[in-house]
């Protein structure tokens, strides 16, 4: 298959650099150092303790590059849109585009570019910790799961499958993806955008219990949103998990909040936001999440002054 990965950050550089084994990989980033390094040295590859050396293409500008069998997103969810706008030379009639980004709602982006058909949607197990440019610590491995909105007439889930297990990968196809999504956007809708109002860490949620109060609001009508959507969802089993969560990781620092307190935009579009949008498309109230999600956007505002 011809692939492009766009971003080539720490999970963009794992996915590039292993399907670059049995596929044609474009790496596509916007900083032309990653782009040079990679070209000249390759993708570094920290693997169960060796180091290993990947040579996907790499490029900066797309244009006159072949239009793609298949693009895979990994840039931050709010980039999602200007990176595919400024890379339509690859998206073709034939060509999929694969999200594995954080959160959930990444297809409404997706179908401005390419039909709901040949939108793939999921989830990566495996993470990545950047040591350097185009050098990467590919530390827990697991299953790629993915899975389509629509029935997949072209059989093209399948075929990824394949190629992601030919290339060391765990590909794990599912008929009902949007469960596996928010099973896991349920312990991330009550953490994340309240430890970033708060500026705390994620421990303090299980130790406090006004931010537990906070979150278990927040959860309650993720459920409900759920269930309209046609989901499954225990709340008392999932308030369960979140209180785990915070207590095992009391140190751990979620996205959002590393963002904000770094004067950076953040995903919260695509973790809180995506309960709001799909909370209207079903007709339930949600207003705890429309509070935080503009209590979120108004600090990042705020910072801009």
């Amino acid at each position: 298959m011809k692939i492009a990965v766009i971003g080539a950050g720490a999970m963009g550089s794992i996915y590039g650099g292993h399907l670059s084994l049995q596929n044609e990989v474009y790496m596509i980033d916007t900083n032309p150092e990653t782009v040079r390094i990679i070209n000249e040295n390759g993708i570094k590859l920290e693997e169960n303790g060796e180091e290993h050396i990947y040579r996907p293409k790499a490029a900066t500008d797309t244009t006159g590059l072949p239009e793609m069998d298949l693009i895979i997103l990994f840039v931050k969810a709010l980039f999602s849109r200007p990176a595919l706008a400024g890379n339509r030379g690859l998206i073709g009639d034939n060509t999929y585009i694969l999200t594995l980004q954080n959160g959930s709602g990444h297809e409404h982006i997706l179908e401005e570019f390419v039909p709901v058909q040949r939108v793939i949607i999921g989830t990566t197990e495996d993470q990545g910790t950047v040591l350097g440019t185009a050098h990467i610590r590919h530390g827990g491995t697991g299953g790629t799961n993915i899975g389509m909105l629509c029935p997949d007439e072209e059989g093209m889930l399948p075929k990824l499958k394949e190629t992601l297990d030919l290339c060391g990968f765990k590909g794990k196809i599912h008929e009902n993806i949007q469960q596996l999504i928010w099973n896991k956007l349920f312990v991330n809708v009550a953490l994340s955008a309240v430890t970033a109002v708060l500026n705390v860490k994620m421990g303090f949620i299980a130790e406090d219990p006004h931010a537990m109060a906070m979150s278990s609001q927040l959860l309650h009508e993720a459920v409900e949103v759920a269930h309209a959507m046609g989901l499954e969802a225990d709340e008392e089993h999932l308030l369960q998990e979140i209180k785990e969560t915070s207590q095992r990781v009391p140190e751990g620092i979620t996205s959002i909040c590393a963002d904000l307190s770094k004067g950076r935009k953040t995903e919260v579009d695509t973790i809180s936001g995506s309960v709001v949008l799909a909370a209207h498309k079903v007709g339930v109230p949600v207003p705890a999440h429309e509070f935080l999600v503009n209590m979120v956007h108004a600090m990042e505002d705020r910072q801009k002054g």
